[in-house]
């Protein structure tokens, strides 16, 4: 596995390249915005490890930068902040992961292996601020079960299949259909729940109870 980390603290930057050379992990360090997207798109690493706080670009803006340009690899916000507006942001602008520094390493470590290879991971102290944001009500609000009504069985069924953090690949193996028929069916899904990231969609799936296995 090939890691970019574009942190501005050099400390934290050095001591997780170490942390993750020492299990095995080829990895890049950058201390600035401009220069990790410059990287990213010259190395191609599988993963981009990504700070929020920097100054110049901000990790929100870094993030928006990289997809603009075509960068598809899994992007990973690893942050201390737990605000809600930027870890939804995040999300939006297509991060795969949500993470805190203060995580255990080795949690992290199984996170990075999780993503690269399809998963979109937020660390679990946040479940329940995004449960109340997809809600749009809080926790205390009414489920939105009703709106899966809306939803064709085989809609329904790959909403199952993203409750339990599954890639469209592994969906579409399972499925016997085609990435892109999968594709398709999450843009629908999405569209119809008023949502606008299959994150937001597992997160409201789990709440409702649709990612226990049949």
């Amino acid at each position: 596995m090939r890691v970019l980390i574009i942190d501005d603290h050099t400390l934290f930057r050095v001591g997780l390249k170490e942390l993750l050379e020492r299990r095995g992990i080829e990895v890049s360090v950058v201390g600035n915005g401009e220069d990790g997207v410059r990287l990213a798109a010259e190395i191609q690493p599988d993963v981009v490890l990504l700070d929020l706080r920097m100054p110049g670009m901000t990790g929100i803006q870094v993030l928006q930068r990289l997809r603009e340009s075509g960068f598809a690899m899994p992007v990973v916000m690893l942050t201390t902040s737990d605000e809600e507006w930027d870890l939804v942001e995040s999300l939006r602008w297509g991060a795969q992961g949500y993470l805190l520094k203060d995580m255990d390493p080795e949690a992290l470590v199984l996170a990075l292996h999780d993503i690269v290879a399809g998963k979109t991971i937020v660390t679990p102290n946040l479940t329940s601020v995004l449960a109340k944001v997809v809600q749009r009500g809080g926790p205390d609000g009414p489920p939105r079960q009703p709106l899966f009504e809306r939803l064709t069985p085989r809609e329904l069924e790959i909403l199952q299949h993203l409750a339990r953090g599954q890639s469209n690949k592994v969906i579409a193996r399972h499925l016997e259909i085609s990435d892109g028929t999968v594709k398709l069916h999450v843009k629908a899904i999405l569209r119809k729940l008023g949502l606008s990231s299959r994150v937001e969609a597992a997160v409201l799936a789990v709440h409702c109870g649709l990612n226990a296995k049949s």
